[in-house]
């Protein structure tokens, strides 16, 4: 898998969404079971959105998607996304 970055760079966007730097949020990967921060994930594309892909295993997390007035997230590739407090 070419032309990937690192989930650093949904920081500016996902920063309208949450209240916190979303980057550091843990995330269980629904496929293979590894738990690792946003960040340290592969992220694909740029303006018209965002496909997060499992370091481990490949297989989509989440897809973001900024909208007219919003951002439209599908985050079904994730067991579960831990927080900071």
């Amino acid at each position: 898998m070419d032309g990937h970055v690192d989930g650093n760079a949904l920081a500016g966007l996902m920063s309208d969404i949450f209240a916190f730097d979303v980057t550091t949020a843990k995330a269980r990967c629904m496929s293979c079971g590894e738990v690792r921060a946003l960040a340290q994930d592969m992220v694909y594309g740029g303006e018209q959105g965002y496909v997060v892909r499992c370091q481990g295993c490949g297989d989509v997390l989440m897809v973001v998607v900024p909208e007219p007035g919003g951002v439209r997230m599908q985050m079904r590739g994730m067991s579960w996304l831990e927080t900071p407090i």
